[in-house]
């Protein structure tokens, strides 16, 4: 199942790159961003996008970081489950 997920997720970002590669390649003219008063220098829409996806890229892999929940041990999930079948395992420190 990991090998699915990792190999599709290749897939979109290796469309993600070709698809901007011929974007870039056919939109070569350059543009300046405006923003309220703030405006950027001239440089070609495509390294624009190519900015743009790769700071998304960065910013989206710390996302995990910050919303993951703590894992927890063996010994506090058998102990949550209260399963007597799981009496056999000794967790006891020798």
């Amino acid at each position: 199942m990991r090998f699915i997920a990792n190999l599709i997720t290749s897939l979109i970002i290796a469309g993600w790159i070709a698809t901007m590669s011929v974007f870039s390649i056919q939109n070569i003219t350059p543009y300046a961003l405006k923003f309220l008063q703030f405006e950027s220098i001239k440089i070609p829409i495509g390294v624009l996008l190519s900015i743009s996806v790769g700071s998304g890229f960065i910013l989206g892999s710390f996302v995990p970081l910050f919303f993951s929940s703590p894992k927890k041990s063996s010994r506090r999930r058998l102990e949550e489950m209260n399963v007597d079948e799981f009496e056999e395992f000794n967790f006891e420190r020798r």
